[in-house]
C-alpha cells in the first residue's frame, strides 16, 4: 500500500490549511528554540527573530527546495556558556559567526571536490547512528518535562497531563482522516493545555497555569539585539564544535531526503544547504541570537504529517519573525505547562531516533560485519552515555587570570560524531 503524501515541497496548501500547518511548525520548534536562549542567557525574542529570518535566508539560498526549519542549536550550548562566562556574550557571538563562515568554507570544498570524501568520512552507519544519538539524547529532556514538577520531584499530575497530550497527538495522527490528521502536534498541544485548565479548576494540584505573565507584558516591542566581538581562542573553540554540527546537518539533510523521497544532497546540493545553514548561523550571531541548526523537531513533524511543503516552512518562519515583536504571545507561550511540551516531545524526539534507524536499515548496513558493528556501538555508547573530552585553552601559568583560560569541551553527540568519523576512516575494511 502506498503511503499518502499530502504536500510536496513545491506545493502550496490552501490558505486556511497553510496557516494552520505553519502554526503547527512554529509550535514544533518553539520549545527548543526558546529553551536554548533561556539556558545560555539570551533573549528568547531575539532567538525567534533570528530563527525566522535565518530560515527565510536558507529557503532563498536552497531555491525553496528543502522543507527544513532552522532554530537554536543545542550543540553550541557548552561553548556559549563557557565563552560567555570567561569573555562575555559578545565574544561568544563572534565565535558563532565564525562557525557559520566555517560551514561556508566546507561547502566550498564540497562544491570543488564533490561528495566522495564526505561519503568516505560519513557513510550511513555513522550518520544513522549519530541521528539515533540525537533523538535519544533529547529523550531524557522529554521524559523529565513530562514527569518532574518545578521542584524536580516526580509528579503523577505532570505525568497524567503529558499522557493526555501524547494520547491526543497519537490518536490524531493515526486515527483521524483529512485535515485533522496532518496537524496532530497542534491538536495535542491544545488538548493538553485545555485538560490542564479544566483539571486545574477542579483539583488544586493541577492549577499550574498562571496568566500573570501575559497581563504584565506589553503588546509589542523590539527584540533585544547585541553585536559580536572576536577572539582567536573563542573562534577556534566554535569551529571545532561546528564539525559536529556540520555532521548533524548532513544527517538531517539525509533524513529529510529519505522522508520526502528526494535527494537533496544533489538537488539543490549539499553545498547549498550547508551555505544556507552557515549564513543563517552567522546572521543570527550578528543580531545576538543563538547559532542556528536544521531542526529535527520539524523534520519529525513533516514525517508524522507527510506535509513537505516549503511554503509551510516559510510561513512558519514569517510567523516566528512576527511573534518576536509580539511580547504578549511570547508571554502566552511561557504559560504552556512543561508536561504538555514533554508529551509532545516524547513523540517528536522518538521519531528523530527512529529516522536514524530508518537511515541504517534503508542503506543496507550489514551488522554482521564487525567493522560496522564496532562503529555503531562506539557512537551509540559515547553519544547516549554522555562521554566528554575536556581540556583548557589559553593561560596556564599560575599568574593567568580566569579570563585568560578557557575550558574547551567536546561532549555527547559531538564527541560521538568525531569518534565515528575517526573509526570509519582508520578501521580496515574487510575485502569482499
Amino acid at each position: 500500500m502506498t503511503t499518502q503524501i499530502n504536500y510536496m515541497p513545491e506545493e502550496r496548501p490552501p490558505l486556511g490549511k497553510w496557516a494552520a500547518l505553519s502554526i503547527q511548525n512554529v509550535f514544533a520548534m518553539f520549545g527548543a528554540t526558546i529553551l536554548v536562549p533561556v539556558l545560555v542567557g539570551l533573549p528568547p525574542a531575539s532567538a525567534l527573530f533570528t530563527a525566522g529570518t535565518g530560515t527565510l535566508l536558507y529557503i532563498l539560498i536552497t531555491k525553496a527546495k528543502v522543507p527544513i526549519f532552522l532554530g537554536s542549536s543545542f550543540a553550541f550550548i557548552p561553548p556559549l556558556l563557557s565563552v560567555s562566562a570567561a569573555y562575555g556574550m559578545p565574544y561568544a557571538m563572534g565565535g558563532a559567526f565564525a562557525a557559520g563562515i566555517f560551514y561556508c568554507i566546507i561547502a566550498g570544498i564540497i562544491s570543488l571536490t564533490g561528495l566522495k570524501w564526505i561519503d568516505r568520512a560519513l557513510p550511513p552507519v555513522v550518520i544513522g547512528s549519530v541521528i539515533v544519538c540525537i533523538g535519544l539524547n533529547l529523550a531524557p529532556t522529554a521524559v523529565n518535562m513530562a514527569s518532574l514538577d518545578a521542584g524536580g520531584n516526580y509528579s503523577l499530575v505532570y505525568l497524567s497531563i503529558a499522557a493526555v497530550t501524547l494520547f491526543a497527538t497519537v490518536i490524531t495522527n493515526t486515527g483521524l482522516k483529512g485535515f485533522f490528521s496532518i496537524i496532530p502536534i497542534l491538536i495535542g498541544l491544545a488538548a493538553g493545555y485545555l485538560f490542564t485548565l479544566i483539571m486545574g479548576a477542579i483539583f488544586p494540584a493541577y492549577h499550574i497555569i498562571s496568566f500573570d505573565v501575559i497581563r504584565n507584558s506589553a503588546w509589542f516591542g523590539l527584540p533585544h539585539f547585541a553585536f559580536p566581538k572576536f577572539n582567536g581562542i573563542v573562534i577556534l573553540t566554535f569551529v571545532i564544535v561546528s564539525i559536529a554540527t556540520i555532521c548533524e546537518h548532513l544527517g538531517d539533510t539525509l533524513t529529510i531526503s529519505k522522508v520526502v523521497g528526494r535527494d537533496f544532497y544533489k538537488n539543490p546540493g549539499i553545498h547549498k544547504t550547508l551555505i544556507g545553514d552557515g549564513l543563517a548561523t552567522s546572521w543570527a550571531a550578528l543580531w545576538g541570537g543563538p547559532p542556528n541548526t536544521t531542526y529535527g523537531e520539524n523534520i519529525a513533524t513533516a514525517a508524522l504529517t507527510r506535509v513537505y511543503s516549503v511554503w509551510v516552512t516559510g510561513g512558519a518562519a514569517v510567523i516566528a519573525v512576527f511573534l518576536s515583536f509580539v511580547q504578549k504571545f511570547s508571554a502566552f507561550i511561557q504559560t504552556i505547562p512543561s508536561p504538555v511540551l514533554g508529551g509532545i516531545s516524547m513523540l517528536l524526539f522518538g521519531t528523530i531516533a527512529s529516522s536514524g534507524l530508518r537511515t541504517i536499515v534503508e542503506s543496507g548496513v550489514d551488522f554482521k560485519d564487525k567493522r560496522n558493528l564496532t562503529i555503531a556501538s562506539a557512537i551509540l555508547c559515547v553519544g547516549i552515555g554522555g562521554g566528554k573530552l575536556m581540556f583548557k585553552i589559553g593561560g596556564t601559568s599560575s599568574g593567568a587570570s580566569s579570563a585568560d583560560t578557557l575550558q574547551f569541551q567536546l561532549a555527547g553527540v559531538a564527541l560521538a560524531t568525531v569518534l565515528g568519523i575517526l573509526l570509519n576512516l582508520f578501521l580496515p575494511k574487510r575485502e569482499s
